[in-house]
């Protein structure tokens, strides 16, 4: 009796054992017709919209030397007050001016066969300031130069508010993806039907800083007036899209 229930388990689990994978077998081409039953197109496209740009970030500093670094500091520091001072005149706010560099260096002079010789020293102090009306910007280096800055090393064009130009940009790039999916639903002999998904890439970047050649503080620089000139933008939006096509 015992050898009759063992053999009708047996058989009950081996049924059981056979019966997966033919129900697997049913699923699998169920699931790959209705993943291939559906046309689509993933399609990428970008809109771009030109502005002028609305304010300026500059960066400047005085760079001095002096035979020990408090007096290379000292003569720094005097000279940075100046231009402080000068950029305030201009019209540049306090919380517009940041420090972005200080740096003290030793200077050496450097002979065949004989160890480095300590000559003085080098320091440099550089602030970043952002101008948020472009009309001072020329006013505002010029200042900057006559009361003592001897580097002007980047300036970078930007916006104070850039929603409207990516909102732009973004109609556009939705318009051109659009246009996109009908070319190729047209060719292929279909129809789009809807768009399944949509998703943004990039947006609003900054300029990055152009580089000015850093000179010595020139009088005939501040003379002239330094013109400068924002420009425009390009504000950019990258999208992608996947739609869905019929016959």
């Amino acid at each position: 009796m015992k050898t009759l229930m063992r053999a009708a388990a047996l058989g009950l689990l081996l049924t059981t054992t056979a019966a997966a994978p033919a129900a697997l077998a049913q699923a699998a081409p169920a699931a790959a017709d209705t993943m291939f039953r559906a046309t689509t197109l993933n399609l990428s496209a970008y809109g771009e919209t030109k502005i002028a740009p609305d304010m300026a970030s500059i960066n400047l500093g005085v760079m001095t030397e002096g035979k020990t670094a408090a007096e290379a500091m000292q003569a720094n520091a005097t000279r940075m007050s100046a231009v402080m001072a000068s950029l305030r005149k201009a019209g540049i706010a306090d919380r517009d001016i940041q420090t972005s560099n200080l740096n003290l260096n030793p200077q050496y002079k450097y002979q065949e066969n004989q160890p480095p010789l300590l000559i003085g020293y080098q320091a440099s102090n550089n602030v970043t300031i952002t101008v948020h009306d472009l009309k001072k910007l020329g006013a505002a280096v010029d200042a900057s130069v006559s009361a003592g800055a001897n580097q002007v090393q980047g300036i970078s064009f930007g916006l104070e508010d850039s929603t409207a130009a990516e909102n732009a940009a973004r109609e556009a790039a939705v318009k051109a993806l659009s246009a996109k999916a009908d070319l190729y639903a047209k060719a292929t002999g279909h129809k789009v039907s809807r768009l399944v998904s949509l998703s943004e890439g990039g947006g609003y970047t900054p300029q990055p800083p152009m580089p000015m050649m850093a000179y010595a503080a020139k009088r005939e620089m501040a003379d002239a007036g330094t013109s400068v000139s924002g420009g425009e933008l390009k504000v950019r939006v990258d999208i992608t899209g996947l739609y869905e096509l019929t016959r």
